[in-house]
């Protein structure tokens, strides 16, 4: 048996610059941190010789037959995306389960795509990179899969922490924040993430913004202009302890990423934001694309609680947390070896290189 996890995103600032269409020509950046929310992988040896992929999330199953070929179609898509890329089509069981829903805006796929490539990377007896699984895994979504989403998620779940992620036409740098543990705290204890109780699809709406994004619209491209130079701000605040000002900053973020695409909010997370800002909130937005899934509230000193109770009544359920700096990481291996393709490596990294224009994302690390 083989346990894997890896971990959910919350993202401050940035999001939408994480997309191709956006910083391939004007260069993007992220402030996010992960929290200890998790996505769990387990691996078993099966002794049928098949392979069966069960999720607890999606409450469906699927059973691949040994010399039949291993589609990416479907149910379950993503995790037999990622078997396949290892060249792994039989003896193995696989469950999946993950501590926060899925469609919610934290993240949670990538974190899937990510605690599933550790833990059969691993199986395989393979040793790679946080950089390498942070790569291979934006491969195997935006390319092999399709999804029109940005690349912030992948990297945020295999480096883990609080970083300060960049995206250019050359590359992508990760550069954890060094920020002092009573800041962070400060941080930390202000902050609050509310379930709207509501999903939402976001592939549509980042379709939608990377649409206007590649014709040029004014209105979507100033939006994220502004998000990336606030995303600067905000980095800078962080760093010289200012965490209310940090903060207040999310507001202004969000009237601007309410421009990006149709859907982002709607007149219930509207009325929540408004309830929160008359009780205390400095500033929040939706988390990830938008349209639903949790709220994230930073609240000034004192003021968590009254604006956790109003909300509550208003029909939205708290979901504590801390932050986490582990990233995705395998837990527990007794041994397990699958086989695999031993092209599998070669084939891989030239594939990752056709992310960046066929060339090596410059990745670092403190």
């Amino acid at each position: 048996m083989l346990i894997a996890r890896a971990p959910v995103r919350i993202s401050f600032f940035g999001g939408g610059t994480d997309l191709a269409a956006y910083y391939e020509r004007y260069g993007g950046a992220v402030l996010s941190t992960t929290i200890d929310k998790y996505v769990y992988v387990h691996l078993n040896t099966n002794a049928r010789d098949a392979l069966q992929i069960t999720s607890s999330d999606y409450r469906t199953f699927y059973r691949h037959t040994p010399g039949e070929p291993l589609l990416w179609d479907g149910d379950l898509s993503l995790p037999r995306a990622v078997l396949q890329q290892f060249g792994v089509e039989h003896g193995v069981s696989i469950f999946l389960a993950s501590e926060a829903p899925p469609g919610t805006g934290l993240g949670s796929s990538s974190a899937v795509t990510v605690a599933l490539i550790k833990g059969i990377s691993a199986a395989c007896g393979l040793n790679l990179s946080k950089a390498q699984v942070a790569e291979l895994a934006c491969y195997i979504e935006i390319e092999k899969l399709g999804k029109p989403i940005g690349m912030q998620d992948q990297y945020a779940a295999a480096f883990g922490g609080l970083n300060w992620i960049t995206f250019s036409a050359s590359g992508i740098t990760v550069q954890p924040m060094d920020i002092p543990w009573h800041v962070l705290s400060r941080l930390e204890s202000n902050l609050l993430l509310m379930f709207t109780g509501a999903t939402h699809d976001s592939a549509h709406i980042l379709a939608q913004q990377t649409k206007a994004t590649k014709s040029s619209k004014g209105v979507v491209v100033e939006a994220l202009q502004a998000v990336h130079e606030l995303a600067l701000q905000a980095r800078a605040h962080l760093q010289r302890g200012e965490v209310d000002r940090f903060g207040a900053l999310l507001d202004v973020a969000w009237q601007h990423k309410k421009k990006f695409a149709p859907g982002v909010s709607n007149e219930y997370i509207d009325y929540c934001y408004a309830v929160a800002r008359n009780n205390g909130a400095l500033g929040g937005k939706i988390a990830g694309a938008g349209g639903g899934g949790f709220l994230l509230l930073y609240c000034e000193e004192g003021a968590l609680d009254r604006v956790d109770r109003a909300l509550t009544r208003e029909g939205l359920r708290r979901m504590d947390f801390r932050f986490e700096s582990d990233g995705g990481r395998v837990l527990f291996n007794a041994g397990l070896r699958l086989k695999h393709n031993p092209q599998w490596q070669a084939r891989s990294l030239q594939k990752m290189r056709s992310l960046n224009g066929h060339r090596e994302p410059a990745v670092t690390s403190a």
